[in-house]
């Protein structure tokens, strides 16, 4: 039996595949992909990206061998690479996409470029479930009999390795240990970590000034969390991408509003305060009763002094609690912000299902929007939708001063970015500034 299961991985091994390319290229098993694979990560990290490692892999393999025999099993297995690659060029932009192949494992491992922020999170999930079910479904078309099991897992590779090979290594196991929740894998070692990182509170929170564009005075703070200094999960991209496929997402994202809310106490600051929250927390039926909870342990802090961010681009839609939830809040005197908009379909939905207090653009529209008339346009296009609704806007991202222009001209009054000023601590002194 052991024979023919490594007589199935060297058939599924045959074939390496490099995106983007016009035509699928094949190559005997002695070709190692090992430096292409290196080397679009340096690219990467280079350009400023990060890099995140999703592995694709059949749980029944030797099913699947078993059910098509070998000769049309080797048909399937040059059907699934090019229905990913299919799939993936249809989800993802040319240029991001770095290499897909069988990365060591019994399916396909596609490396990409992504974003600094933890939206990056919620899109890799959403791109996973996509690829997932549209190849799942041409597959089974052209293939009835076989029954492939895919489970998939994610995780963004370490900047600060010493190593770009044991980087990548590293983080394609801890996908492996996601996709598949092994006993006794790196998957329970990892859900210990974020649950000693819940338990103790160990993490830290930065505060990102909201700026008066024509005044340059701070009107508000978002908080922006790290995980423990020094370690692999101190990114917000890795603490959170690992929270979410752990289990973990609510009770981080709980103590991130307890602890912002002991920042606010402890600096006495009396400016509005951003806390961001995935759609899938605020959806949770534990949630409101938290809030009350925690409200009531500082009552000096007034809900109208919390902005509710909705952030990442998770659909609203099937989260049971979440309008309810949004009403409550409302009720309770919180403001709610819709952040990403003009990034996707999913923010610009959920802006006309809650009517948001404000109205968060995304980087996206902002960068370089000096120089291109198309983003401007876009702009007032959602400076209109603002104002159908009611919603104050804020800009988010600016790093020049040519685009701060852009945005005065167009009257947008609130904006964050580098360009005014970067995540720090929120200390006494900045808070009453």
């Amino acid at each position: 039996m052991a024979h023919h299961v490594e007589k199935i991985r060297r058939v599924f091994r045959w074939g390496k595949i490099l995106l983007p390319l016009k035509k699928l290229q094949y190559y005997p098993p002695k070709f190692i992909i090992r430096d292409p694979v290196y080397q679009g990560v340096k690219r990467a990290f280079k350009e400023g990206h990060e890099v995140a490692i999703i592995v694709f892999n059949i749980q029944n393999l030797r099913q699947v061998y078993e059910q098509l025999g070998e000769h049309y099993y080797q048909q399937f297995v040059v059907a699934l690479k090019v229905q990913f690659q299919r799939t993936i060029l249809n989800n993802i932009p040319q240029q991001d996409v770095i290499t897909l192949h069988d990365y060591y494992s019994d399916g396909l491992t596609l490396f990409i470029k992504v974003g600094h922020d933890r939206n990056s999170v919620s899109e890799i999930e959403a791109l996973m479930l996509n690829v997932l079910e549209e190849s799942n479904k041409n597959l089974n078309i052209e293939f009835p009999m076989a029954k492939p099991d895919f489970v998939s897992g994610y995780m963004f590779i370490e900047k600060k390795h010493y190593s770009i090979q044991e980087a990548v290594y590293k983080a394609h196991q801890q996908a492996l240990a996601m996709a598949e929740k092994r006993v006794q894998s790196e998957f329970n070692d990892m859900l210990y970590t974020v649950s000693k990182i819940v338990s103790q509170r160990n993490i830290y929170l930065l505060a990102q000034p909201i700026i008066d564009v024509a005044t340059k005075e701070v009107k508000a703070w978002e908080m922006l969390t790290r995980g423990p200094k020094g370690t692999f999960l101190e990114s917000p991209l890795r603490l959170f991408s690992v929270a979410r496929q752990t289990g973990m997402l609510y009770d981080l994202e709980r103590i991130v509003l307890e602890k912002t809310l002991e920042q606010i106490h402890t600096t006495g600051c009396s400016q509005d305060v951003f806390i961001n929250f995935t759609p899938l927390t605020l959806g949770n039926q534990r949630f409101i009763k938290d809030v009350r909870k925690l409200m009531e342990k500082y009552k000096n802090i007034p809900p109208r002094q919390i902005t509710i961010e909705i952030t990442e681009r998770d659909s609203i839609e099937g989260i049971e609690y979440f309008i309810y939830n949004i009403k409550i809040l409302r009720n309770l005197g919180f403001r709610v912000a819709v952040d990403d908009t003009g990034a996707g379909y999913a923010s610009l939905n959920t802006i006309s299902s809650i009517m948001p207090d404000i109205i968060k653009i995304d980087r996206s529209v902002i960068q370089d929007i000096d120089k291109n008339s198309v983003k401007e346009s876009m702009l007032k296009g959602l400076l209109l939708v603002a104002n159908e609704t009611g919603s104050l806007v804020v800009a988010e991202g600016i790093e020049s001063e040519e685009e701060a222009l852009v945005l005065s001209r167009n009257q947008v009054h609130l904006a964050q970015g580098y360009y005014f000023a970067k995540p720090d601590t929120l200390k006494k002194g900045l808070a009453s500034s």
